[in-house]
């Protein structure tokens, strides 16, 4: 019997011998992903924010369920007429984990440390406009920037933004101290993360006493603890082929809603063959993305055809510029100098959209002559491989970072798409607060690079979660990767 449910047992034996009984307050979230180390502000891996983010970890601004900018840290703020200071005035007696105070110091701390030259934050451009930071008392923090950044407030409630204590961070990566509703209680590698309530968080306290983040990769086994309820929910449940006996079961609820994720068929714009526009667009005419869908997703999916998600309302559909066309797809490698086809390696991280999907693109791909070796990684190794490294020739990625284009403006990001046209673009649209001309910049974006062929877009990842039924307060969309418990609580 697992350790949670022990303890419940014996509680619930407890309260009942005395007469009552104990209302529980734990839970026990399932998660496919570990992280590969748990600082949120060093890492591109969406698995550090799904156990921290909101619970541990908080930022000036912060996400909601909904997608929205609320206050976090900062209980308001005031931006000067031409958008260029932003100055935060921040909820008083805010206290880290570790008991020391949080203040403008440490705002000052983190954002500097996010944006230095020598910074590994994966989203460091997301502070790229800001020249400075300065204190003004414990309470107020001015932020200036070089040029206007419509973006600012969105930018600053990412995970990658989130303060951290200046004393922690020698120990961040093992034992991170943030200043959330729960604290970090202890890393099991290879099994789980414990979390505690904070009894001295500053806002509203968390309802639960304790929360456990278990870590399964397999989907038979993500399938197996969630029908014997030796877990209590799993978000991002990997095995949607098993969703329909979830809906029939009373004892449980299938919670669907939308994510960020963008999936992608990543390619390396600089690896021969793919630095030919032509070969790309091979690449992406030999998809057919309703059948990863239905075969990987079991219908569960958005088709896109640009990194852009469908529910923003900017969005444009542009899977008619590479709709499934085999023999256009054998006709441009022939044009490229590759009627014969080629080889290259297709890189697959272990989420089921992943691994099931790379199976279905494999066969799709050589349908037209391309031959994709396939090379199943886990997700540290891709890090290391595909993110960090460069070194493959496609991969499969859902990018779940909110509103993230402007990553096709960064040359040195891993599929190293250089565009100076698009990277002007992304420059002006930092600077431009009109929503109008905004929304025209972005469709404007996902047209160049969906005309460029960067990658094959696949689908928008559903956000697909299982629970028991008693269960409230998880989110069902996933605006953000997070796996916020502040608001969770049983049902009496």
């Amino acid at each position: 019997m697992p350790r949670l449910s022990f303890l419940f047992a014996a509680s619930s034996a407890l309260a009942i011998l005395a007469g009552g009984v104990s209302a529980r307050d734990n839970v026990t979230i399932a998660l496919q992903l570990e992280p590969p180390h748990l600082d949120p502000t060093s890492a591109a891996a969406g698995a550090i924010d799904q156990v921290l983010y909101a619970n541990v970890f908080e930022g000036l601004t912060r996400f909601t369920s909904d997608g929205s900018v609320v206050p976090g840290l900062a209980e308001s703020w005031e931006i000067s007429a031409d958008g260029l200071i932003y100055t935060f005035r921040l909820h008083k007696d805010v206290r880290f984990h570790d008991g020391t105070a949080m203040d403008a110091e440490d705002v000052k701390f983190s954002l500097d440390r996010a944006r230095a030259e020598d910074s590994t934050n994966a989203q460091k451009a997301l502070f790229a406009d800001i020249a400075s930071v300065e204190v003004v008392d414990p309470t107020t923090v001015q932020i200036s920037l070089s040029q206007a950044n419509g973006m600012m407030l969105f930018n600053l409630a990412w995970g990658d933004a989130v303060i951290v204590a200046p004393e922690s961070i020698e120990a961040i990566k093992t034992t991170p101290v943030g200043t959330g509703a729960f604290t970090f209680d202890g890393w099991v590698q290879g099994d789980r993360i414990d979390l505690a309530r904070n009894p001295d968080y500053w806002g509203t306290p968390a309802k639960l006493g304790s929360a456990t983040f278990k870590f399964i990769s397999d989907p038979t086994a993500a399938f197996a603890a969630m029908m014997a309820e030796d877990i209590d929910a799993f978000a991002n449940f990997p095995a949607p082929e098993n969703l329909p006996q979830f809906e029939a079961d009373p004892r449980f609820q299938v919670l669907v809603g939308s994510t960020e994720g963008e999936t992608i068929l990543s390619i390396n714009n600089k690896q021969a063959p793919f630095d030919d526009p032509k070969v790309r667009a091979a690449v992406a005419h030999a998809i057919d993305r309703q059948a990863i869908v239905d075969g990987a997703m079991f219908g569960y999916g958005t088709p896109i055809g640009s990194h852009f998600a469908p529910h923003n309302p900017a969005y444009v559909d542009l899977t008619g510029i590479s709709a499934y066309d085999p023999e256009k797809s054998r006709a441009l490698l022939a044009e490229a100098g590759l009627a014969d086809g080629f080889t290259t390696t297709l890189h697959l991280p272990p989420p089921s959209y992943a691994r099931r999907g790379g199976e279905i693109i494999a066969a799709q791909l050589a349908q037209v002559g391309i031959t994709a070796e396939i090379i199943n990684v886990e997700w540290a190794q891709w890090l290391e491989t595909v993110f960090r490294g460069k070194s493959f020739g496609l991969s499969i990625v859902s990018h779940t970072e909110p509103m993230d284009i402007g990553i096709y403006a960064r040359p040195d990001y891993y599929f190293q798409y250089d565009n100076a046209a698009f990277q002007q673009l992304m420059t002006d649209l930092s600077g431009t607060t009109d929503p109008d001309t905004r929304m025209k910049m972005l469709q404007e974006a996902q047209d160049i690079i969906a005309k460029d062929y960067v990658n094959g877009y696949l689908f928008q990842l559903a956000s697909l979660s299982v629970a028991k039924a008693d269960l409230q307060g998880l989110w069902a969309n996933a605006p953000t990767q997070a796996a916020d418990l502040t608001a969770v609580s049983w049902a009496k």
